[in-house]
């Protein structure tokens, strides 16, 4: 049989030792802890004496304060957390500060976080958290818009901790063409609304930047541990280009629409869209309508800001920007006839 221990990571053991000895009264003994703890059940005596006594240390120095209970007899010697000098002050949070909190949950509005960040700050309101006022509406109005990482996330975050390979489908930009990648993931990150993983692409023996929301199907780790190290001095934005000066975007919409995409953009003339790249002459079918000049910092973000306006915007500089629309565009196309499919080799 395979101890528990080497199944069980040593974060989860610490933290399930920590809950233990939290809820358990007067005190454990280490019969007790073994017996019930998990990450302990099943090692040999052996391992663990030095488990314990090497996780009772780190907790220690963590700032946790284990006690250790004299009893009559040796084996009766037992553990405890004092939880007088590890429970928190009483906190205190200001508007503002709340509200601070608050936008740092919407990062994290993806399935798997969602429900635990929801729940602490209604946890931290219910507590007496202060009402909203002037300053703390005005932090939460500067909420960051990034958009959910989907099920990509948890497998890359994973794997980024414990340096494995992953392999995946991806989605190329320009195409829609879809190839199988199997990179060893430094970072992910959120960038110009968006979520990235950073890392070595193994087919092409070089660093490469992949958007979480171009991946198609699961993310499946790939050999062992351990297996490869993060470069030092990563620039996470070179890599992902966001370091470089933002490319004027010209878009034709129709009056009235769009009001968020105007928000962060100015009207301007014929003549200005052409020497932003624009067409001279616009097609009759874009007659009546207005140009706005906007900042691409990201050209796949901003694409993927302008499909969910359908035929109201219609991009025209610069052709990265319009390459990126037309592909979405392309990809939701395909989605019925997929679907249509699907349902055919099932019931088939």
């Amino acid at each position: 049989m395979v101890p528990v221990s080497e199944t069980t990571p040593a974060a989860e053991r610490l933290l399930n030792l920590v809950i233990a000895l939290v809820n358990a009264g007067r005190r454990m003994t280490r019969e007790q802890i073994r017996a019930s703890v998990v990450g302990y059940a099943g090692t040999s005596d052996a391992a663990f004496e030095r488990t314990f006594e090497r996780d009772k240390d780190l907790l220690r120095e963590l700032g946790v304060p284990v006690v250790t209970v004299e009893g009559a007899h040796a084996s009766e010697t037992g553990y405890r957390i004092d939880m007088d000098a590890y429970a928190l002050e009483p906190l205190e949070l200001s508007p503002a500060q709340l509200a601070v909190l608050g936008v740092a949950a919407e990062l994290w509005q993806d399935r798997m976080l969602r429900d635990d960040t929801a729940r602490a700050l209604t946890k931290l309101r219910a507590a007496g958290g202060p009402a909203l006022d002037a300053e703390g509406a005005a932090v939460a109005a500067l909420a960051p818009r990034v958009r959910e990482a989907g099920d990509a996330y948890g497998p890359l975050l994973d794997a980024t901790t414990s340096r494995r390979a992953v392999t995946f489908d991806y989605r190329a930009a320009s195409t829609g063409e879809l190839t199988r990648r199997t990179v060893e993931p430094w970072r992910v990150v959120a960038r110009g609304g968006g979520w990235y993983v950073i890392g070595r692409d193994r087919g092409r023996d070089a660093a490469r930047a992949f958007r979480l929301s171009r991946i198609a199907g699961r993310v499946r780790a790939v050999g062992p541990e351990h297996a490869f190290a993060v470069p030092e001095n990563l620039d996470v934005d070179e890599l992902l280009g966001t370091s470089r000066a933002p490319v004027p975007a010209v878009v034709a919409v129709v009056p009235e629409r769009a009001a968020a995409l105007r928000a962060h953009a100015r009207v301007v003339t014929p003549g200005e869209a052409a020497e932003l790249g624009a067409p001279v002459r616009l097609p009759e079918r874009l007659a009546g309508r207005e140009l706005l000049a906007l900042d691409a910092d990201d050209p796949d973000t901003l694409a993927g800001e302008i499909v969910g306006y359908g035929d109201a915007v219609v991009v025209l500089a610069p052709p990265q920007v319009r390459a990126a629309v037309v592909a979405m565009l392309d990809a939701a196309a395909d989605l019925p006839e997929k679907a249509h499919h699907a349902t055919e080799d099932h019931h088939g």
